[in-house]
């Protein structure tokens, strides 16, 4: 049933899938699913070198473990005024952040951003995560300060409650994370040009390290030039 969660079936043949070096779409036709699902489903759980069922099927099953918002009373799940389900929507907020994770972010990090990003204000108190998330105060004040840290949210008071925080996700959350990437490419780009100046431009150790200094200058340029354009065409603020 493709709106259903993985069985250990259809990630053993996932497992198979890759090993007999079938792209992601031919497994995804395999066991009836969206090639999005089994693209996720890899990239969260090793990647195609590293991906095992059982491991795969284990790590599943501690994610829904740490996700207490998915926990419904045994009536069933009652839908939001909205039509919108939150048990589907809690789903993918946990996703979200496995993502996130993937790619480089510490899970709490990751999952406060993601927790911000699916709530429709996109604004929450500390005790709003606390309890959405099922954490300790300490584990989410260490993650907002990473995020605010880095430009991804903001601090606020709360007029109607003195001198609580409210922490909002900024609009150009995306934009900042861009250009802070490209800020990393360009240190990593510097830092190559002072090795393969020390090397040796003629040595295979410091053409080797020039190559990789012109890359990744480049990149980082393309990617701010690629940033601001959008930037200009959305109107973003």
């Amino acid at each position: 049933m493709p709106g259903a969660r993985l069985s250990p079936q259809d990630r053993l043949a996932i497992a198979t899938g890759l090993a007999e070096g079938l792209d992601y779409a031919a497994i995804a036709r395999l066991i009836a699913r969206p090639t999005s699902t089994v693209t996720r489903e890899i990239a969260r759980n090793g990647g195609p070198s590293r991906y095992r069922a059982e491991t795969a099927q284990r790590a599943t099953a501690r994610r829904a473990r740490r996700r207490p918002g998915l926990a419904r009373p045994s009536g069933g799940t009652a839908a939001a005024p909205d039509g919108r389900d939150p048990a589907a929507i809690d789903d993918y907020a946990g996703r979200f952040a496995d993502l996130l994770v993937h790619m480089g972010l510490p899970r709490m990090v990751a999952r406060v951003l993601s927790c911000l990003y699916v709530t429709d204000s996109g604004s929450l108190s500390a005790a709003d995560l606390v309890q959405r998330l099922g954490v300790s105060p300490a584990s989410v004040s260490k993650a907002v300060g990473y995020l605010a840290d880095q430009g991804l949210i903001r601090r606020e008071r709360d007029g109607q409650h003195g001198r609580r925080e409210q922490y909002t996700i900024n609009g150009d959350v995306w934009y900042r994370s861009m250009l802070a990437s490209a800020q990393r490419n360009a240190l990593l780009a510097e830092f190559a040009r002072t090795g393969a100046d020390l090397l040796g431009a003629a040595t295979p150790a410091g053409q080797r390290l020039d190559t990789a200094a012109d890359f990744l200058a480049e990149i980082g340029t393309d990617l701010v030039r690629a940033v601001e354009r959008r930037r200009s065409g959305t109107g973003m603020s």
